[in-house]
C-alpha cells in the first residue's frame, strides 16, 4: 500500500477536518463538550481511519479501515445537516 498522505481521499479527508476545526470554533460555547468535540472526533476519524488502513498493509483490512471512515463521514454530513453548517 501507498503512503496514505498521498491518496486523494486521504488529503481530502485533511481539508475536511481543518475546515471543521476553523468552523466549529464559531459555535456556542455550551456546545464545546457536546456537538463541537463530537464533531471534531468524527472528523478527525476520517483521516486516522485511512491511515491505519494504509499501515496493515492487506487489502481486506484496508478495507475494513475505508468502512469506517465512511461511517465516520455519514456522522459528519448528518451533524453537519442537522446543525446547517
Amino acid at each position: 500500500m501507498e503512503d496514505f498522505k498521498d491518496l486523494r481521499v486521504w488529503q481530502k479527508a485533511y481539508e475536511l477536518t481543518l475546515a471543521v476545526y476553523q468552523k466549529s470554533g464559531t459555535f456556542p460555547k455550551e456546545e464545546m463538550y457536546g456537538l463541537t468535540s463530537q464533531l471534531r472526533r468524527a472528523t478527525m476519524s476520517i483521516g486516522a481511519n485511512i491511515a491505519e488502513g494504509c499501515g496493515r498493509r492487506s487489502d481486506p483490512e484496508m478495507r475494513r479501515f475505508l468502512q469506517i471512515a465512511r461511517g465516520s463521514a455519514n456522522e459528519v454530513e448528518y451533524i453537519c445537516f442537522w446543525r446547517e453548517i
